[in-house]
């Protein structure tokens, strides 16, 4: 009797080249290439052949995982969405104002905070010739940062520790307290104030809804 193969061997060889990465995996990588010569370049100025190109990647697995550089964008809203907010996130053994500094990432490393801001400033310099941008950053990052940090507000409600009747309009105003520091200024002037500054900011904003400003 022929001895068996060992299990290895036992199993029908595969054809074709072997995958080399999950899709999910695949996406991070070329939104990543993307981001970066989008800044580089600008918006408007690359190309999916470009895009590619640095992916080392071809153009069909390009359209396979993104229909278009307006998907390529949205892709590294996604990605980057933390950085404005920490969110989801377990915070539950903090207090309330330590949480909500932690969310919105008052430890934000300064690479970090350059790399979001420099996002930002690309936006508002080409939103008038792509004006698809500007929805993408609503769709996939404001609108989707402030449902997910009032699903957290409405959680805190829920147990008891804050009192709001209307958890997405709390988390607009939270936001649009801290955020309105850098959202109106000019894209020359499109910069936090230093570290300090932009930390006490923060702090002050988050004492002021969660605790008011009446004296007790």
């Amino acid at each position: 009797m022929a001895a068996s193969l060992p299990p290895a061997l036992d199993k029908p060889r595969q054809r074709g080249r072997p995958k080399l990465r999950p899709d999910d995996a695949q996406r991070s990588l070329i939104a990543d290439c993307a981001r970066q010569l989008f800044l580089q370049k600008g918006y408007g100025r690359t190309t999916t052949d470009e895009v590619a190109a640095r992916c080392r990647i071809s153009k069909h697995t390009l359209y396979r995982l993104f229909p278009g550089k307006p998907a390529l964008f949205a892709a590294i809203v996604d990605l980057h969405r933390q950085a404005m907010l920490a969110l989801p996130g377990d915070y539950d053994g903090l207090p309330l104002d330590r949480a909500l500094e932690a969310i919105f990432r008052i430890d934000i490393d300064p690479q970090a905070d350059k790399d979001r801001v420099a996002l930002l400033r690309l936006v508002m310099l080409e939103a008038h010739q792509s004006p698809e941008l500007g929805e993408i950053v609503r769709r996939h990052g404001a609108d989707k940062s402030r449902t997910e940090l009032a699903g957290w507000l409405a959680a805190q409600a829920s147990r008891g520790a804050i009192a709001i009747d209307d958890p997405h309009s709390a988390a607009r105003i939270l936001m649009d307290m801290i955020f309105g520091a850098i959202a109106f200024k000019t894209v020359d002037n499109l910069n936090w104030p230093g570290d300090d500054d932009r930390n006490a900011h923060i702090r002050r904003c988050i004492a002021v809804f969660l605790n008011g400003v009446r004296p007790r």
